[in-house]
């Protein structure tokens, strides 16, 4: 015990040290703490009860914690109620989801890991533990291994307070150039974070989509820009029409469904509507925006037929032409 702390004389030191040990989960004695602190039993059940009223009084009839005590164990403890705590199914399923996006750098990662798991209850802390442990000591970060949260959060509050930003944007032939754009949403998408902004021109601004690790040198404007109401960027509505985060128009495709799991189609393009045709065949209509719908259509092989529109039609049979000829052209080398 730390000879700078005077837990026998400061009531309010001790009772935040009591509170704090069973916050961590510990199970705690009167026996133990009138050693530990060298004060009474009485004085220890006063500071317990004290503790249990303001529990109760800060959240009124309907605590969301109180202190429980264990006859067989003759023990004090911490009882959280999930209205505001999350449960051990909850930490586990987000450390799931987290290590599987693969979204941030081994030691944000780590840390985020960390932090969700101290929300677990300390009996069940090791089970979650023991049951992401292999994929959290293996975790493979992403190739750029840059830290992302600062920008993250710096990006996301200019467009909170609508100031416009600039910064250095590293493309992917490597190039960089300095872009002033007014940041508009941030989007997740395909292992990456994304920022949707609008780029002035000479003809007017533009959307468009910078992932957010090829960002570096943010300066933030002490400007405003103001977006009508009408005209405000929707990130719901964009997500649901957008494949793996390509520019382009708002078009329609048409196209035919030969397989078993049309759940799966709709899952994937957000604003599909299918209509049966035959076993396993369906026809599927969806407002999707850019060509990035063309990379998932061809990733269906023969179980997708399009149809609308007629430009999109021509690529993906160009494509598809395209890699059956390469195919064709190393088969022949290999025999060679």
């Amino acid at each position: 015990m730390p000879a700078t702390l005077d837990y026998n004389g400061d009531r309010g030191l001790r009772m935040l040290d009591i509170f704090e040990r069973l916050n961590k989960g510990e199970r705690i004695s009167k026996r133990d703490l009138t050693v530990y602190y060298g004060v009474g039993e009485k004085t220890i059940q006063r500071d317990i009860e004290d503790i249990r009223n303001y529990l109760a009084e800060k959240h009124g009839y309907e605590p969301d914690a109180t202190i429980k005590y264990n006859r067989g164990q003759n023990c004090y403890y911490l009882v959280r109620f999930e209205r505001e705590w999350l449960s051990n199914q909850e930490v586990l399923a987000i450390c799931k989801i987290l290590l599987e996006s693969r979204a941030f750098a081994k030691e944000e990662m780590n840390r985020l890991l960390t932090k969700l798991l101290a929300q677990a209850t300390p009996t069940q802390r090791k089970v979650v533990e023991g049951i992401i442990k292999d994929e959290s000591v293996n975790y493979v970060p992403l190739q750029h291994k840059k830290p992302l949260l600062e920008n993250l959060w710096q990006v996301s509050d200019a467009i909170v307070q609508e100031h416009p930003i600039r910064f250095s944007y590293t493309r992917q032939d490597g190039r960089t150039k300095d872009r002033t754009v007014k940041p508009l949403a941030i989007i997740f998408s395909e292992f990456y974070f994304y920022l949707i902004g609008l780029q002035t021109y000479e003809t007017g601004d533009a959307f468009r989509t910078y992932r957010l690790d090829r960002i570096a040198n943010i300066i933030t404007s002490e400007e405003k820009f103001r977006i009508p109401y009408r005209d405000k960027f929707r990130d719901s509505e964009f997500r649901k029409r957008v494949q793996f985060m390509y520019d382009g128009e708002l078009m329609t495709v048409k196209f035919r469904y030969f397989g078993s799991s049309v759940e799966h189609v709709l899952d994937r393009l957000l604003t599909a509507k299918a209509k049966q045709r035959d076993v396993s065949v369906y026809d599927i209509s969806a407002e999707v925006y850019g060509d990035g719908i063309l990379i998932w259509l061809l990733s269906q092989g023969s179980q997708v037929e399009v149809y609308a529109p007629e430009e999109l039609r021509q690529k993906w049979l160009d494509e598809a032409s395209r890699i059956v000829a390469s195919c064709d052209a190393k088969e022949g080398a290999w025999r060679q």
